[in-house]
């Protein structure tokens, strides 16, 4: 065995999928170079993944990615259809235009959603890591791991060499999937429903024209030849995907899926039984036997373990309707790197960290009641059940409270708030409004792109020089954006929106976050921001030290 050889990083990412892969992109992009290790040889091979929410679009385009990702757009951009019934040939149980009631207006956002497959997603985002500098590792196995109170020491193994290396790091993110194997050696549990069932996968080719009837739907959920079959086109025209449920607890297995028997579930959800099909490996060379897909619901009992962080898949688990899985571990790297950059980079105090499970827990626990009664609308209900859900609201209007907000006094308990009717409250997104700058249209969303933002009104001049100061005093990037200077408000929303007068201002988080905000031009401007961020950034040990 070869001998082992040193490595530092300020952060180790275990796991190199979608959510893995984005924070090793956040933190390249907040001046950090992490090491991410992934046991696979490649990206994803299977779209898994198809469609991201805006809010992730919004992200993605503050970093500069939404041209790339969109060029790359699925064939599902042109499928917007979803369809109930009891099989493809039968009469439908719902038909919905599921984008029609999922885009967010021009008002709300500045995107739309991501219809890209994960693999090709997957792509884009480890490029760009890459090109920013991020040492990124597939093939490299994570074989022991001491998360100790000064430090992470890891073991990783190269699985095509052998070879050992021995990795320091100041901080661990798990993004190891649904499977948790680093939160598991840890022994921290997680709630709620647990295991929902089992599906078996499998890729079929069939000329369905007959049977779909003019119809170009996205998904189509099934009552047959089991409830909760669901069948999805793939890139490939005439290339198909479907899923089957299966009952290990009734003597079921995966191994019950021969060939002729899922050519025989095929049939039976098209509803016609002399269907000509052949079964497609997902992989050219490979076996076309199905994948097992476990389908889960539950939240990780805690989100950090000392040193040790848990994101995506590895801290919570969602059944796929709403398509909220991967966006909400995107989401989870984005609020964790910024306050893992700012503790690493000596501007905040170690407890920020402590705000990541604050914040992003409570968030999951929303998401995974929201996906629930989907799941059940989907499988049970009426096209009227299904747009009785807001997802716009889950997407843009969920609220974080903790030590890095400055929560306001009667600021309402609801965790959620109508995002169509932002009041611009700390704790809530950052609202979107549009600028213009030079002749060219630009959306506040645009301006956060990794360092705090302050967001002067157009009299709130004394706000300008006062940021400055209290910048230079804290050691704080601060990016500095007047109304009316450089940029104009021509449709007259921004004072409403951010729920400021003409002299106020709003600090907004790296995360495009509110974190406190002054209605108006206080006494002591530079003194009344100093405090803020101090708080924010959790760093009274650290100027009791200086």
């Amino acid at each position: 065995m070869a001998t082992p050889h040193d490595h530092t990083t300020a952060v180790l990412i275990v796991g190199g999928g979608i959510t893995g892969l984005s924070a090793a992109l956040f933190l390249t992009r907040l001046g950090l170079r992490p090491t991410l290790v992934e046991r696979h040889p490649s990206t994803a091979i299977m779209p898994q993944a198809r469609a991201f929410n805006p809010r992730t679009m919004e992200i993605y385009r503050a970093l500069g990615l939404e041209g790339e990702i969109r060029a790359r757009s699925s064939l599902l951009a042109d499928k917007p259809e979803m369809i109930g019934a009891d099989t493809l040939t039968g009469p439908e149980r719902f038909r919905i235009d599921t984008l029609a009631q999922l885009r967010p207006p021009t008002s709300l956002s500045p995107t739309d959603w991501g219809l890209i497959d994960q693999d090709e997603l997957e792509l884009v985002v480890r490029a760009a890591a890459e090109r920013s500098g991020a040492d990124v590792r597939f093939g490299t196995e994570l074989i022991a791991f001491d998360a100790a109170p000064d430090a992470v020491r890891a073991v990783v193994r190269d699985l095509g060499s052998g070879a050992e290396h021995r990795i320091h790091a100041d901080y661990l993110i798990a993004a190891d999937g649904n499977r948790a194997d680093i939160r598991a050696r840890l022994g921290i549990g997680a709630d709620g429903p647990g295991v929902l069932g089992h599906a078996a996968h499998f890729l079929f080719d069939a000329d369905l024209d007959d049977a779909l009837r003019g119809r170009d739907f996205m998904l189509a959920y099934f009552d047959q030849p089991v409830a909760g079959t669901v069948l999805s086109p793939l890139r490939q025209a005439g290339r198909w995907m479907l899923g089957v449920p299966y009952q290990p607890q009734q003597g079921q297995s995966i191994e019950d899926f021969t060939e002729q028997r899922c050519a025989e579930l095929v049939r039976r959800a098209v509803g016609t039984a002399d269907l000509d099909l052949t079964l497609v490996p997902p992989v050219a060379g490979w076996s076309p036997k199905p994948m097992d897909v476990t389908l889960g619901a539950a939240v990780a009992r805690q989100y950090r373990a000392g040193r040790a962080f848990f994101v995506g898949d590895a801290a919570h688990v969602f059944p796929p309707t709403g398509s909220y899985g991967a966006s909400t571990g995107i989401a989870d790297a984005h609020n964790l790197a910024w306050k893992l950059a700012a503790v690493l980079k000596g501007q905040a105090g170690p407890s920020l960290l402590d705000t990541y499970e604050e914040e992003r827990r409570p968030v999951a626990q929303v998401t995974l009641d929201q996906a629930m009664r989907l799941l059940n609308a989907r499988h049970e209900g009426t096209a009227d059940d299904l747009t009785a859900i807001d997802d716009l609201a889950m997407i843009f209007g969920y609220r974080y409270d903790s030590a890095a907000v400055c929560v306001e006094p009667h600021t309402p308990d609801e965790p959620i708030e109508d995002p169509r009717k932002p009041s611009g409250r700390p704790g809530l997104r950052a609202p979107h409004v549009w600028l213009d700058r030079d002749g060219t249209r630009v959306s506040t969303l645009d301006l956060f792109t990794g360092a705090f933002v302050v967001l002067v009104a157009p009299d709130g001049g004394e706000w300008v020089s006062a940021a400055r100061t209290a910048a230079a005093s804290l050691g704080v990037k601060l990016d500095i954006h007047r109304i009316g200077i450089g940029l104009q408000d021509s449709g007259g929303r921004f004072l409403d929106r951010y729920g400021i007068t003409s002299t106020g201002m709003s600090l907004v988080r790296p995360d495009g976050f509110v974190g406190w905000r002054s209605g108006v031009l206080g006494r002591q401007p530079e003194r009344e921001l100093r405090q803020v961020l101090t708080q924010l950034l959790a760093r009274e040990h650290i100027d009791r030290n200086r």
